[in-house]
């Protein structure tokens, strides 16, 4: 590992397409970045990796224009420059996918791409050229291997697609640097490998690629080098090949962490959550979950795998009372709580870890601490004859950011200004406290997007911890290793049918890939030669 180096140490050479040399940036009550060096050679794809908080989006902001350094100087290609606006950035050639895609819904891929910067009619000056326009997105297209459709709209195709349009945007606008923010965080597997492939192609082009993530298998599979940083500081930088996933968690989090899950053989116990026969309607009024059936029982987790966009949201929806149940039944320790309110729900004692943060699991313009006791506000000591008892409201809050690790620690910002990865830690920790009503199950979907490793390992023992105290887990990853590591049984998912179960120790991740691309339990065992 090189040691981090002073900012003395740091003059722009030929190589170096990004040199930013003692970074600081100040917020009310933070410091994001203390005197951050951060340097980046031409043609490389670089990972920043760090816990949530660290100040990884904070630096990329300031050398993507959304904020001024308080302090220091950044150079690109050799020449000193300063950014006050994306605009700058841009005409430096920098381009950034952002976590949250920058698209507008109702608009094509092609006027997507173009938007801002659009490609004029020669006779009639004030319209788009759309055949132009096109030909230009189908030749960055084919360039660079990023298959869409420029003719589609953006709400009309799948996420990873989404990304794609992206990074066609940031190639049209000319961009020979390219920062990737926490790229892969809403992606599937098979989705991961296409980005990988396009990355590689950019840099076979000479593009150079700065890769924001959490996933430390990720950083070993793509990268050459990586910088990491903690707490506002870079701890460390290492070339890809001289590391390792164990050394990178250590300077990310500073201490060892376990990178696998630990757990007891499981003792299942009573049922708890029963699926008979579901089927639910999507959005569009089209089947999304058929004839699904499903139970959980006390002390077990149990999984399900698949593609995004096959049931999962809508099945999870309607057990926790989000969405309409079209016919089958639901019970919760043999109480039918089909079509019942959410909060009804709660009440039985069914908990929620929402896929979806911001649009089901905060509200934004709320303090941390009245976002930490939603669901639980008409419980004492929380409340108390119809009011809210603040300083009892406050203290638990404080200890839930303590033992959850939420930054920063201060109560009083507002859940909108926390990063994407604290503000899933303030949910996850709000969903699965004990206090002061304990669950006794809970639905828990895609609880580490986003997350670093440290709160991963956090979240995961926490998982598991409940499992062992006899609370039922029904979990929805699109992470098939976290499937894999933490539950008892699997249940692959496809186009809203149940595949089949399985147990982890039973089956090859391989094999609950074909199950999750179409094939059943049984067409499965028949390829691999087993005829049970």
């Amino acid at each position: 590992m090189v040691p981090a180096s002073t900012s003395t140490d740091l003059k722009p050479g030929k190589d170096d397409a990004i040199v930013m040399k003692g970074i600081t940036k100040r917020f009310p009550g933070v410091l994001a970045n203390d005197h951050v060096d951060f340097f980046v050679k031409k043609g490389e794809i670089h990972a920043l990796v760090g816990e949530n908080g660290a100040g990884k989006s904070t630096l990329m902001n300031q050398l993507y224009g959304f904020h001024l350094p308080d302090e220091g100087e950044i150079y690109i290609n050799g020449e000193e420059a300063s950014f006050r606006s994306p605009k700058d950035a841009i005409n430096k050639n920098i381009g950034m996918v952002h976590q949250h895609f920058m698209l507008v819904g109702n608009q094509t891929v092609t006027e997507n791409v173009v938007l801002g910067s659009e490609i004029l009619h020669p006779v009639m000056k004030v319209f788009l050229d759309r055949k132009k326009a096109r030909r230009t997105v189908m030749s960055l297209s084919k360039q660079f291997g990023l298959a869409v459709d420029p003719d589609s709209f953006i709400e009309d195709i799948p996420v990873g697609m989404q990304q794609r349009v992206e990074i066609i945007k940031t190639l049209y606008r000319g961009a020979d640097i390219l920062i990737f923010d926490e790229p892969t965080a809403v992606l599937t597997p098979q989705e991961t490998e296409e980005l990988f492939k396009v990355m590689k192609l950019l840099k076979k082009e000479g593009k150079t690629v700065v890769f924001i993530t959490h996933k430390l298998n990720e950083v070993m599979a793509i990268t050459d080098r990586v910088t990491v940083m903690r707490l506002g500081k870079v701890t460390g930088r290492v070339d890809t090949k001289d590391t390792n996933p164990r050394q990178l968690a250590n300077m990310m989090v500073g201490r060892e962490v376990l990178l696998r899950v630990e757990k007891k053989p499981h003792e299942p116990g009573d049922l708890l959550l029963e699926v008979e026969k579901l089927f639910v309607r999507d959005n569009r009024n089209l089947q999304a979950v058929k004839d699904v059936s499903l139970n959980v029982r006390e002390g077990e987790i149990v999984g399900i795998a698949g593609v995004a966009g096959n049931g999962q949201s809508e099945l999870v929806e309607a057990i926790t009372g989000l969405r309409k149940v079209e016919s089958g039944k639901i019970r919760m320790t043999g109480v039918d709580i089909t079509n019942l309110s959410t909060w009804e729900i709660r009440e039985i004692g069914l908990n929620h870890v929402p896929e979806d943060r911001l649009r089901r699991g905060l509200i934004t313009k709320y303090p941390l601490y009245f976002n930490a006791i939603l669901g639980k506000h008409k419980d004492e000591p929380f409340s108390r004859d119809g009011f809210l008892m603040l300083k009892n409201i406050r203290n638990y809050t404080k200890d839930l950011v303590e033992r959850f690790d939420v930054r920063p620690r201060n109560i009083d910002q507002l859940a909108g200004n926390l990063s994407g990865g604290n503000q899933q830690k303030l949910i996850v920790a709000r969903e699965l406290d004990d206090k002061p009503r304990p669950s006794r199950c809970v639905v828990v979907s895609q609880p580490t997007r986003g997350l670093d490793i440290g709160a991963i390992e956090y979240i995961h023992k926490t998982l598991i911890t409940m499992r062992d105290q006899g609370i039922g887990i029904l979990l929805v990853s699109m992470e098939l290793d976290e499937i894999f590591s933490l539950s008892d049984r699997i249940l692959v998912i496809y186009e809203g049918e149940i595949m089949g179960e399985v147990t982890p120790d039973e089956i090859t991740k391989e094999e609950v890939g074909l199950m999750m691309a179409g094939q059943r339990k049984a067409e499965t065992a028949v390829e691999r030669g087993d005829q049970k």
